[in-house]
């Protein structure tokens, strides 16, 4: 009896196999075809998606439009080959209800059902965010086409004189600035050509006289964000052989560097109009590359020397938090000289709070933020108002005086201020967070109260006058984008992007022309100068790519913007000292199926 039951059971099951039983059976034959259709589609789907998502900072919004797709499509097969069939017809009305709930929303849920792919991040579904996107993309290939038309391996264009001019001495600032902005875009063939250039062509072994400055945050910050986005390592040797030719510089008594090295011979001066001392932004901008350097490739010595300029500026660091523009190099002490948030002191705070950052906020690098939240205290004693709009601005300080005059180069405070007010108890986030939103207020209107809608250098703050441009040029700068990128992210306020929009389309009216983007000479006249600068491609339209993309994509999680725009990967730390797991290793994320070229 039970030998006999066995057989029957067993026979039973073969008969699943026969094909005849299923032409008998059409309900399941359709069935078992939607089954088999479903199991292969969600293994090619999985397999190619977990491959492009090892990096989860990288998903693209077509992604997520693709796979609210699937689910309509998958309702719409289930519908067609089961025939009301009661079990399929619950799931199918279950998946409709969910995809309805998401199109109300605007919003992909954490896990898409139909496919079961996890999904890290809640991925914004915008069409209007999608089209600006593109269009900035679109934006992205003009530039750089022409750059590659007119200015092939050299530092800048001249997108009038359709030539190109060696503004840093030969070291192709334009393509190594443009890297991560084509392997953000999706820019395959491009990213891929001017990778070549940087293996076969790119050497520093030049009679030249670099800024540190510029040569750390455009050249080795480029390299390195090469380097983390696509794991090729000819990046990461060219950043420490430029790397290498730099560090002569710190070779002072105080540690503080000159700003200025010769890259074959390594005779390291400060600039005359400086009287020999040292600019404050550029002795103090070189932390974050310097540090990712270090662990990327196992050699401290780049982070010593770097984080030792930290050391020495605490030792005389003001109960305010606000230092002048000028270091003696020898000494070590701060000459009498000018307090600005513009020029010459920008980015030594912003390097205070993202070193923090990339850190990991642990106790290891606990004093560049208590640096930095002491600094902020003192750009709170700078800010005045306006009357009678009510615009909040950064003054510059001389001694014991206020200049009402802020520069553009300012603007990028409204963003800092943003990305730092999470370190804050409740209420102090809240003040800084606020201070952010009225700041980048006053710099969207530095663009809006011009003619051309492009904001002048610098501005002046008169009683009863609102604001009034200073220096009236425009160079393409990214600084207000900058904020306000950081603003939307961080706030959800939609307002953010909208006002970027509005910036890029004035970039578009006023200094796109057929052979690239330049400046104005003059925000009031609209009159064209002959400069594409390199920033324009590494910070202002990746800058606004992000503004409108997911904030999934380059995460704030996982990355750290260097003061170029270059994102460097945040390295994982363990213990509470915060010392880096030996070597950063990139998470290489390949090209996406639905990136590459503009179609």
């Amino acid at each position: 009896m039970a030998r006999r039951s066995s057989s029957s059971s067993s026979s039973g099951a073969w008969r699943y196999l026969n094909p005849a039983y299923y032409l008998k059976r059409p309900k399941r034959l359709a069935l078992l075809f939607f089954v088999f259709v479903a199991a292969t589609f969600a293994f090619w789907d999985r397999q190619s998606l977990v491959s492009e998502y090892e990096c989860p900072s990288c998903v693209r919004v077509n992604e997520d439009i693709l796979f609210s797709q699937e689910i309509l499509v998958t309702a719409y097969v289930f519908d067609v080959i089961t025939d009301g069939k009661s079990e399929i017809s619950q799931l199918k009305n279950e998946i409709n209800q969910l995809h309805g709930q998401l199109r109300k929303a605007g919003i992909q849920l954490e896990e898409n059902p139909a496919i079961g792919i996890p999904r890290k991040d809640l991925v914004e579904i915008d069409p209007i965010n999608n089209e600006r996107r593109e269009k900035v993309k679109e934006a992205m290939l003009h530039a750089w086409n022409s750059y590659v038309k007119y200015a092939w391996g050299m530092d800048e264009l001249q997108p009038q004189s359709k030539n190109g001019v060696n503004s840093f001495g030969g070291l192709g600032a334009t393509l190594v600035d443009s890297l991560d902005t084509l392997y953000i875009m999706g820019l395959r063939d491009e990213f891929q050509k001017a990778r070549d250039w940087v293996a076969e062509s790119l050497s520093f072994d030049k009679d030249y006289d670099a800024s540190v400055f510029e040569t750390t945050i455009r050249v080795v910050g480029g390299l390195l964000s090469a380097y983390d986005m696509s794991g090729d390592k000819v990046f990461l040797e060219k950043a420490k052989d430029i790397a290498d030719r730099l560090l002569p510089a710190w070779d002072t008594t105080s540690g503080i560097p000159y700003n200025s090295i010769n890259l074959a011979h390594g005779r390291a001066h400060n600039f005359g109009w400086t009287n020999g001392d040292s600019i404050l932004a550029d002795s103090g901008t070189e932390q974050l590359e310097f540090i990712a350097l270090s662990q990327r490739t196992g050699d401290p010595k780049y982070q010593l020397k770097a984080e030792n300029v930290i050391r020495q500026l605490q030792k005389i660091y003001p109960s305010d938090g606000l230092l002048p523009i000028y270091i003696n190099p020898q000494s070590g002490q701060a000459s009498y000289s000018t307090i600005t948030f513009g020029a010459m002191g920008d980015s030594f705070y912003e390097y205070l709070l993202k070193v923090w950052i990339q850190g990991n906020k642990t106790e290891s690098v606990k004093h560049y933020r208590q640096m930095w939240e002491t600094s902020m205290e003192g750009l709170i004693s700078l800010t005045r108002q306006t009357t009678p709009s009510n615009y909040t601005y950064i003054c510059e300080k001389s001694g014991g005086s206020l200049s009402h005059k802020m520069d553009e180069l300012a603007c990028f405070a409204p963003g800092m201020l943003a990305l730092g007010a999470s370190g804050y108890g409740p209420e102090k986030a809240k003040q800084i967070m606020n201070l952010a939103e009225e700041l980048a207020r006053t710099c969207y209107n530095f663009y809006q109260t011009t003619p051309t809608k492009l904001a002048g250098e610098n501005y002046y703050f008169h009683a009863e006058q609102d604001m009034n441009v200073g220096t009236s040029w425009n160079i393409l700068r990214p600084e207000t984008v900058e904020s306000l990128m950081y603003l939307w992210r961080l706030t959800g306020n939609k307002t953010y992007q909208d006002w970027g929009w509005d910036i890029f389309q004035a970039f578009e009216k006023n200094s796109r022309i057929a052979s690239g983007y330049v400046g104005l000479r003059d925000v009031n006249s609209g009159e064209k100068d002959d400069k594409m600068q390199s920033f324009f491609l590494a910070e202002t339209l990746k800058y606004l790519y992000l503004l409108f993309s997911p904030p999934s994509v380059v995460s704030f999680d996982e990355w750290v913007f260097n003061t170029e725009a270059h994102p460097l990967r945040i390295v994982p730390t363990h213990g509470s000292n915060g010392q880096s797991i030996e070597t950063a290793t990139p998470v290489v994320r390949p090209f996406g199926r639905k990136q590459g070229k503009q179609g």
